[in-house]
């Protein structure tokens, strides 16, 4: 079975929604990376199991949850804006992870696909250029187009309304459990790009890309 077969949207459905980091893109060394550097320069720190547990919350809901777990202060803003730049500058090195991106090819211009991330549009726009995805989706939705991110429903369903099907009629890709908890509270059947490299953090970290 190669690696497509093991990933196969399952019959039926009509649209394809796509997380994005550790999904399309194996960013997620890149982002811990990111992180690190920003949040050291505050005084502050993450461990990678608390980063990878956080798969898919918006960067804010990071900022809020370390500062609780931690008593830190950190501004989140501030924290933001320094995580996000640090990004920018590394996102160059970011590859497509290849069996999910064919999945991409396969249904481009048959189906609707959208992108379904809880990262700032800016951070994934720049992802899918890096990677040269962006050209195959129509739909884009991030954290800024909804009030509840992941693992609420919400970026789910509007990301089938803008596609103009119905929740029950989508698959979605995803890595993370707060995406997977939130496209199953859509009504939407998941699969999880992890089997690929057997649960491991990220696909480059075990070289299964």
């Amino acid at each position: 079975m190669t690696d497509i077969d093991l990933i196969a949207p399952p019959e039926p459905f009509s649209a394809i929604i796509f997380d994005c980091d550790g999904t399309l893109a194996d960013t997620m060394p890149t982002h811990f990376e990111a992180w690190i550097t920003a949040l050291r320069s505050f005084g502050a720190d993450m461990n990678e199991d608390e980063f990878y547990g956080w798969a898919g919350v918006p960067t804010d809901g990071i900022i809020a949850a370390l500062n609780e777990r931690y008593g830190y202060t950190l501004d989140i803003r501030e924290t933001h804006s320094v995580k996000e730049r640090k990004y920018k500058e590394l996102v160059h090195s970011v590859q497509e992870i290849k069996a999910v991106t064919d999945i991409v090819r396969k249904y481009h211009g048959k189906l609707p696909m959208a992108v379904a991330s809880g990262g700032t549009r800016d951070i994934v726009d720049a992802t899918l250029t890096a990677t040269g995805l962006l050209k195959f989706f129509d739909v884009i939705v991030t954290a800024g187009d909804v009030v509840h991110g992941k693992p609420a429903p919400d970026i789910f369903l509007l990301a089938a309304e803008k596609m103009g099907v119905d929740a029950v009629d989508c698959v979605v890709y995803e890595d993370g459990e707060p995406g997977i908890v939130g496209a199953k509270a859509a009504g939407m059947r998941v699969i999880d790009v992890r089997v690929l490299w057997g649960g491991a953090h990220s696909p480059s970290m075990v070289g299964a890309q």
